[in-house]
């Protein structure tokens, strides 16, 4: 594995950082902000582990000027974040909410100014509750609500930021949000999520339409892919993980990069299938692509609603979330998509990272060398995937500060800050000075 200073990758790469509008921003009742399905999830007693919700969170949202403050002293090139879809259209529909739309602006002006570039993010799950009350991503008609959202951000930010991710890891949306429920809004769908899949796509396609009608110039995705492997080489377990993989990775990489479902998958969608797929597969500027670590899958017990479990590989080191530790799995990952899909835009990692709940010491050092050694280790799979031919461009960590954790709460710190919930003070940990010194030895210059 490639390490060291600029871990070899290419001149021109890209190094950034990722948050979310939930998860960071809070001020979720203030300047016309509506309710979301989180807003919703969160105030259901169980929901969340430690009765926690993203109402105050960072405080992003009057306290950006720090944030970006703290980007520029990182020395990224880019900055990835969600507009928050309640913030703009509270209900979803109709005239954008101006107190939003300024947010925005100011906020992708001062990244600017900064030299950082804007990725966008238009949903990273907080659709608003009003549309959710309607039926959610399980009608149609949201996918067109979704286009007219992407519209009206498209024409306000369009000729100025760099990136724009539509749909932020519908998989997780249809399979934890709406297939088993541990995720907002909290169904328990199983099949019967797979509308939820569809409108998705839709959306995204919609949506990749839209902003180009707007003058966006970098259009892609920002899909969680996997590496599915088999806990046994049983025929039964073989089986439940070639399924799982369709249904994890398949399920929307094939339709935006083929302009087909995998087989037999289109028979569940709602129509009209053919049609909608000229609309899913839009040409890409970039394929975005969070990994965090492989999936084991293994058959289900005989009377399981699904016939698949998943568990975690092991014999790997965990992360406190009890994640497998596995950068070769990136670039086992890259390649494979490279293989299955030969005409696949540039590859942008549009998420990686990990969660260690250490914080200040006593001289206020927050010593996470384990994040350290996760992101090392993760940005020379890039790097080898790269040796093996596989065109990655850019890397954004997750995150650039600890945050709400959906279901998990404040109980798991993905930050390369440290945030203190209850006095907001950020403490930069030694992982954001190791990032920082990455990105200044790739560039060939000193702080």
């Amino acid at each position: 594995m490639q390490t060291g200073p600029s871990h070899g990758l290419p001149p021109g790469f890209l190094f950034g950082a990722s948050t979310a509008s939930y998860q960071i921003e809070g001020a979720t009742t203030e300047d016309g902000r509506g309710p979301s399905i989180w807003d919703t999830f969160t105030a259901e007693p169980g929901r969340v582990v430690d009765g926690s919700s993203g109402a105050v969170t960072c405080d992003h949202y009057h306290r950006w000027p720090e944030d970006v403050a703290l980007l520029r002293r990182l020395g990224v090139d880019g900055y990835r974040f969600s507009i928050a879809w309640p913030r703009i259209q509270p209900t979803g529909s109709g005239p954008a909410n101006q107190a939003g739309l300024d947010f925005y602006d100011r906020l992708v002006d001062a990244l600017l100014e900064a030299g950082i570039a804007p990725m966008a993010t238009l949903y990273h799950w907080d659709l608003p509750q009003a549309l959710e009350d309607g039926g959610g991503w399980l009608d149609r008609g949201t996918a067109s609500r979704f286009a007219e959202y992407a519209a009206i951000m498209g024409d306000l930010l369009g000729d100025r930021v760099a990136h724009w991710c539509p749909v932020n890891e519908p998989n997780v949306v249809t399979l934890n949000g709406y297939g088993e429920g541990s995720l907002a809004p909290g169904k328990a769908l199983e099949f019967g999520a797979l509308p939820v899949a569809h409108h998705l796509l839709l959306g995204h396609g919609l949506a990749v339409q839209a902003l180009r009608a707007a003058g966006a110039r970098q259009v892609g995705t920002a899909t969680n892919h996997a590496p599915v492997l088999p806990l046994s080489g049983s025929e039964a377990d073989v089986t439940a993980a070639s399924l799982f993989d369709a249904l994890w990775n398949r399920l929307f990489a094939d339709p935006v990069l083929l302009g087909r479902y995998p087989d037999g998958i289109a028979d569940a969608m709602p129509g009209p299938v053919a049609e909608d797929l000229l609309t899913i597969a839009q040409p890409l500027d970039f394929y975005g692509l969070n990994y965090y670590n492989p999936q084991g899958v293994r058959a289900a017990p005989e009377g399981s609603p699904v016939p698949f479990d998943v568990a975690a590989v092991p014999g790997y080191p965990t992360t406190d979330f009890g994640w497998p530790v596995a950068p070769s799995g990136l670039t086992d990952l890259l390649v494979e998509m490279t293989e299955r899909y030969p005409q696949i835009p540039p590859i942008l990692i549009t998420e990686n990272g990990c969660s260690y709940g250490m914080g200040p010491d006593a001289d206020g050092v927050v010593d996470d060398q384990p994040r350290i050694d996760y992101l090392d280790s993760h940005l020379g799979a890039v790097a080898d995937a790269v040796a093996r031919g596989v065109d990655v461009r850019g890397y954004y960590c997750w995150s650039l500060l600890d945050n709400f954790e959906w279901a998990d709460g404040f109980t798991q710190r993905f930050g390369l800050v440290h945030v203190d919930y209850d006095t907001l003070v950020r403490t930069p940990k030694r992982s954001f000075d190791w990032y920082a010194d990455v990105i200044r030895a790739h560039r060939g210059t000193t702080a």
